[in-house]
């Protein structure tokens, strides 16, 4: 048990409460104390040294630290002082091993007791704080904070953790959060707040597939989570209100895979309907209002100009697309163009497989150009009399993007005696 000269600190039980050992260096580890105390070992743990905050007082409590990914002599560390009816933020900052600390609270609301703040690992100064209340953030080292609470309820954060690309929240009664994509985040400076627009350089994309089950989405009143987007996450930010927003992905070699437009108009309503309305995807057009923006790309070629399909059974909730889709995108390398009022903005993207799928580049590539054929072979096919074939078209082109191998020899004989019928 630590000790502290002061006499009204070590009356109680006290217990080591959080440990946050150095990102580069693991002889370098920080703990703290339900008593209010902050003790660092620059030697694996043979010996410690007292480096508490003078200003902290008997009974706080250091509810979490976080030792800085970027350099040795930082750390973070939220402190809690429920227990002296002290109900103001508190988090410390130190960049010299615990010699002098710095309280960082500007922005947070008076009322709001800090659990948890976490350093970003890939953008230095970017951290997260969890109040009582909301998740906050800082893009100047703690300097300043900025709500960041978006639509979750006002409820406990115990905790966060960065997992890659993602930020993640524990709550006290509320389930997990996770912010999906930080990537904008990790970018954001003066400079793009002061530009007219902006497109943000999107996270890397994983081509995953929908399971092939039959079953269907829970019904509306059932509480239930959301997974995140299937396909690449797009952000741009607009600085004022666009007379024109263009959105085009282009492979490797500058080819248009896939075009959007703020002026694309949403399809009529259908008639007939078979499934509920409440599982169809909205329609997917870029906004043009003033402020950030997230578009995602579904990894998809243009579908194809064919007779309507239906939807797949395999639905999900507000997000299930209409049958048929475009070819899925190969795994590789492509560019994302930003167009606002004739002025454009290009960023990379990388597409990867999702790793669970062994089938090596050629079965893909094989997979890929015979669903392009039967693509083109729709186009051709939209007309009612040739609906049949239309119809055993999109179930080939469903079956061939379903298979975890290159395109069987049946697949390839259907689609030759298809295009021998289409002729």
């Amino acid at each position: 048990m630590f000790t502290s000269a002061d006499p009204e600190k070590g009356k109680h039980r006290g217990v080591i409460y959080t440990i946050a050992p150095s990102y580069k260096d693991g002889n370098v580890i920080w703990v703290g104390t339900d008593d209010g105390l902050i003790h660092i070992t620059r030697d694996a743990g043979k010996t410690w040294t007292n480096v508490t905050p003078p200003a902290l007082t008997p009974w706080s409590k250091v509810s979490v630290m976080d030792a800085s990914h970027f350099d040795m002599a930082s750390a973070y560390a939220a402190i809690n002082r429920f227990r002296l009816d002290d109900l103001a933020p508190h988090i410390w900052r130190t960049h010299d091993f615990g010699k002098t600390w710095k309280e960082i609270t500007r922005g947070l609301r008076g009322d709001a007791p800090i659990n948890t703040v976490r350093e970003d690992p890939r953008r230095k100064g970017l951290l997260f704080a969890g109040s009582e209340h909301a998740v906050w953030v800082s893009f100047d080292d703690g300097d300043d904070w900025e709500p960041l609470r978006l639509n979750m309820p006002a409820t406990s954060i115990r905790d966060l953790t960065i997992h890659e690309d993602d930020l993640v929240a524990g709550t006290h009664g509320r389930s997990f959060w996770i912010l999906d994509d930080i990537t904008p985040l990790r970018q954001a400076s003066a400079a793009i707040a002061n530009s007219d627009a902006h497109l943000f350089k999107p996270q890397t994309a994983v081509r995953v597939r929908w399971n092939k089950n039959t079953d269907t989405p829970l019904p509306p009143e059932e509480p239930g989570g959301q997974n995140p987007p299937d396909g690449a996450i797009l952000y741009y930010y607009l600085k004022n209100a666009s007379d024109s927003v263009v959105i085009e992905v282009l492979d490797a070699a500058g080819k248009l895979v896939r075009h959007y437009s703020s002026a694309d108009q949403p399809e009529p309503p259908e008639k007939d309907l078979n499934v509920p309305t409440y599982w169809i995807r909205p329609p997917q057009i870029p906004p043009a209002a003033p402020g950030m923006h997230r578009f995602v790309w579904d990894l998809r070629y243009t579908p194809p100009d064919a007779l309507r399909g239906g939807y797949p059974m395999t639905a999900i909730y507000h997000d299930t697309p209409r049958e048929p889709r475009g070819p899925i995108a190969m795994p590789g390398d492509y560019t994302v163009k930003l167009t606002v009022n004739g002025k454009s903005f290009t960023q990379p993207l990388t597409v990867k497989m999702d790793p669970r799928v062994k089938t090596p580049p050629a079965g893909l590539k094989q997979q890929f150009d015979l669903a392009m054929q039967v693509v083109g072979l729709m186009s051709r096919t939209k007309s009612p009399d040739k609906a049949r074939v239309n119809g055993e078209l999109s179930r080939l082109l469903e079956a061939i993007e379903g298979a975890d191998a290159a395109p069987t020899p049946q697949m390839v004989a259907a689609v030759t005696e298809l295009q021998r019928r289409v002729k």
